[in-house]
């Protein structure tokens, strides 16, 4: 079998604003079981880039350990890249950010990486609003590990060879909420018509950026008893209502009855569009996001779509005033500013 990806393609395919066709956005050929969501997953974050004309040398995928944190070998394959330790992403990626704001972060993680080993590390990555992309692929599982019950795992979910898990689950969504998150979101690997607009939101929004995709192991966990299979996940969602993304450069023309679309406004004056909102709340409110959580899993429905967004909360540079330029780039007299500047500092602190 040949793990080799054809470099043909179409002489006439689809060129972006930067002159990029969708091919420079890939990566190497996908070795997860096929049919995995992992794989949309990637697809989409594809699709999104090359929309947002944005060169991949300008951005750095950062990953831990399992199936999920595979996948950054499969899109963005010119751009920078750091495969971490299990559950330490989060430390990674806020080292590299530290270094150099000027590159744009995404982290790709799952449901063991994030929900179990890396939870210390997840929750501080929150708190400090690190200004990244942070995506989980939550599959329910451990995939690379024979398919054990995850902490996202739904009471009495079972998987293929296991039984029904009698452990409450990690609403990972939900924690976000609580540590601090500016954008949260939730979606399903199989609805890219969804996933694409959150992804493009997500580039657009300074600060931490959240994503739970439901994301289906279709060895281990794709069973009629799973809570994160196929079956279940597309006859349990709840949407918060039809989502698109409207670049700033474009007019804004949506034509819907009054009450039946809401906006969202991020840093650059781009907007998340939320036509026909099922559940019509304030998005920038963070107990109505909670509650609609919750009563929508009252009803053993999963919420997906746009959950929560708020574009006034200040990043990590900005929180403690770090240096603008890459640490890389400072010079001598940048990074050794002379005795009377550091006699002045060490004043302050008598």
């Amino acid at each position: 079998m040949s793990y080799l990806k054809s470099s043909f393609r179409h002489p006439n395919a689809k060129v972006n604003d930067i002159g990029f066709t969708k091919k420079d956005y890939e990566g190497a050929l996908s070795t997860l079981c096929a049919g995995c969501g992992h794989d949309s997953i990637s697809a989409a974050i594809v699709e999104s880039y090359f929309a947002m004309n944005i060169e991949p040398h300008k951005v750095a995928k950062i990953s831990g350990i399992g199936c999920s944190s595979k996948t950054p070998t499969y899109f963005l394959g010119k751009a920078h890249g750091f495969n971490s330790v299990h559950g330490r992403m989060p430390s990674v990626a806020t080292g590299a950010n530290m270094a150099n704001r000027d590159l744009q972060y995404i982290g790709v993680s799952g449901d063991g990486d994030t929900a179990s080993i890396g939870m210390g590390q997840f929750a501080h990555i929150v708190r400090r609003n690190l200004n990244i992309i942070y995506i989980v692929m939550n599959n329910g599982c451990y995939g690379l590990t024979k398919g054990q019950d995850s902490a996202t795992t739904d009471i009495g979910s079972a998987s293929k060879k296991g039984a029904p898990n009698q452990f409450s689950s990690i609403d990972l969504c939900q924690m976000a909420l609580q540590l601090g998150a500016g954008y949260v979101a939730r979606s399903f690997s199989g609805d890219k018509n969804q996933l694409v607009p959150l992804i493009k939101g997500a580039i657009e929004h300074q600060g931490f950026a959240f994503i739970d995709v439901i994301s289906p192991c279709v060895t281990f966990n794709n069973t009629a008893s799973s809570t994160k299979g196929y079956e279940y996940v597309r006859d349990h969602l709840e949407a918060t209502g039809t989502i698109d993304f409207v670049p700033h450069r474009q007019e804004l023309k949506i034509k819907q009855p009054d009450g039946t679309s809401k906006e969202v406004e991020l840093h650059d004056g781009s907007k998340l569009v939320l036509q026909k909102n099922k559940n019509d709340y304030d998005l920038t409110s963070k107990r109505e996001a909670m509650n609609n959580i919750e009563s929508v899993r009252e009803q053993e429905k999963i919420l997906t779509g746009l959950i929560y967004a708020n574009k006034d909360l200040p990043d990590t540079h900005q929180k403690i005033n770090t240096v603008s330029k890459p640490l890389n780039s400072l010079n001598k007299d940048e990074l050794c500013p002379g005795s009377g500047i550091l006699d002045a500092l060490n004043a302050g602190f008598r």
